[in-house]
C-alpha cells in the first residue's frame, strides 16, 4: 500500500516530534548534569569529571552513554554503591606503571587524577599502563583514549562489566559487555578512535529500546530460557551475545583478565550492581595503555604518522566510513544546533532533584 502525506500532516507530525523532545544548549545540559549529581551527593570534583563525560557522549549523539546515565549513577549512590566523595590514590607503580585506588570512587576522577603521569611516564619509557583499582566504571572509553591521543600519544583503554553476556556456545551470563577503545592521533584530522563492547551491542542500547517501547533485533541477547528474543526486557533479564561469535567471547576473555587479575582486580562475574539491600558489589578495575610515537620512532615519526594516512585515505576512497565519522558529523551539529533530548528523560532527571 502507498501512503500519501500532504504538507498539514508532515507539520502535524513534526510538532508532535517536537513536543516529546527538548532541546538544551550545552551550558543548559553542563548545569543539568551538575545540579542532579551534587544534588544527589557528588562532591564538585566527581560531578565535574561525571559531568564533562556524559556531555561530550551526548554532544557527540551516543545517546546510551550520554545524560541517561546520570540515572544509573544516582541509583548507585543512593544504593550506597559508590563513594561520592572518594579523593583517588595516585601509586607510582614502576617506571611504565601507574595505579590508581579509586577508594570506591567513580573511574572518571580517577582516570583524570591519573593521566598526567601515564602521559609522563609514556613519553620517557615509550609506552606506559595505568591500572584504576576498586572504582565504579559506567561510561564511555572513547573520551579517555581521546584525551591520551590528544597529546600526540596511542591510546588503548579497556574494562569489564558486570557479567550481562554469554560466552559464545554458552546462554547463560558469564562475561561483561567488556568495551576496547582505540585511538590514534592524526596530524591534521580528528583522531582515528573506535570504542566497542564486545557484546552484539552496549547493553545501553537494549535499555533505552526498553524505554522507548522498541524491539531488538533477536541475534543482540537471548531470554532466561536461552531463546532469541526481540523483546528488550527478557533480553535485559537473559544474556546477551559477543558479536562475532567466538572471536568477540575470546576477545571479552582477555579484557576480563587484562583489566582484572593482571591488575590486582576481580572479574566481571564476581561483581553485581549497586542495590537497595546493600549486598551489591559494582566496583571493578580499568586498564588505560598509552604509547609515544615519538619514542619509538625519535625524528621519524612525523614522518610514519603521515604515511598512516594513506591507509585512511583508501578506507575512505572506497567509500567506506571511518569509526567515529559520524560522532564528530553529530559533534557540529551540536555546536550549532544544541542537543535535543527525550522529554521524558528531562522529566527524570529532573525529578531526581525532588
Amino acid at each position: 500500500m502507498t501512503c500519501f502525506f500532504n504538507a498539514d500532516n508532515r507539520q502535524e507530525r513534526e510538532k508532535t516530534r517536537m513536543s516529546e523532545t527538548v532541546l538544551l544548549s550545552l551550558e543548559e545540559a553542563q548545569s543539568l548534569s551538575l545540579t542532579v549529581l551534587q544534588h544527589n551527593g557528588f562532591s564538585p570534583a566527581h560531578a565535574q569529571a561525571i559531568t564533562r563525560s556524559v556531555l561530550a557522549a551526548q554532544r557527540d549523539e551516543c545517546h546510551s552513554h550520554g545524560l541517561y546515565r546520570l540515572i544509573g549513577c544516582v541509583e548507585t549512590a543512593r544504593n550506597g554503591g559508590v563513594d561520592t566523595h572518594a579523593l583517588p590514590d595516585v601509586i607510582d607503580q614502576a617506571p611504565g606503571v601507574v595505579r590508581i585506588d579509586a577508594q570506591r570512587g567513580c573511574s572518571l576522577l580517577a582516570f583524570e587524577t591519573g593521566l598526567p603521569m601515564l602521559i609522563e611516564k609514556a613519553r620517557r619509557q615509550g609506552l606506559a599502563a595505568m591500572a584504576i583499582n576498586r572504582c565504579f566504571h559506567f561510561s564511555a572509553l572513547w573520551s579517555e583514549v581521546e584525551a591520551i591521543s590528544s597529546q600526540g600519544l596511542v591510546g588503548i583503554a579497556m574494562t569489564p562489566t558486570h557479567p550481562f553476556v554469554a560466552p559464545a556456545g554458552g546462554t547463560r551470563p558469564l562475561l561483561g559487555t567488556n568495551p576496547l577503545a582505540f585511538s590514534w592521533p592524526r596530524p591534521e584530522s580528528p583522531p582515528y578512535t573506535f570504542d566497542f563492547a564486545t557484546s552484539e551491542v552496549a547493553r545501553g542500547e537494549i535499555e533505552l529500546r526498553r524505554r522507548a517501547g522498541e524491539s531488538i533485533p533477536t541475534h543482540w541477547a537471548m531470554d532466561a530460557e536461552g531463546n532469541p528474543t526481540s523483546d528488550p526486557t527478557k533480553a535485559l533479564a537473559g544474556a546477551m551475545r559477543t558479536f562475532g561469535g567466538h572471536k568477540g567471547s575470546a576477545l571479552s576473555t582477555m579484557i576480563e583478565l587484562m583489566a582484572g587479575p593482571l591488575i590486582g582486580d576481580v572479574l566481571g562475574h564476581e561483581t553485581t550492581p549497586a542495590n537497595t539491600e546493600g549486598t551489591g558489589k559494582p566496583l571493578h578495575g580499568e586498564l588505560v595503555v598509552a604509547l609515544c610515537p615519538q619514542a619509538f620512532l625519535g625524528s621519524e615519526a612525523d614522518h610514519h604518522l603521515r604515511h598512516a594516512e594513506t591507509l585512511f585515505d583508501d578506507i575512505l576512497g572506497q567509500g567506506a566510513r571511518l569509526p567515529s565519522q559520524r560522532r564528530f558529523e553529530a559533534r557540529e551539529r551540536t555546536m550549532r544546533y544544541g542537543m535535543s533530548l527525550p522529554k521524558t528523560l528531562v522529566d527524570e532527571l529532573n525529578s531526581l532533584m525532588n
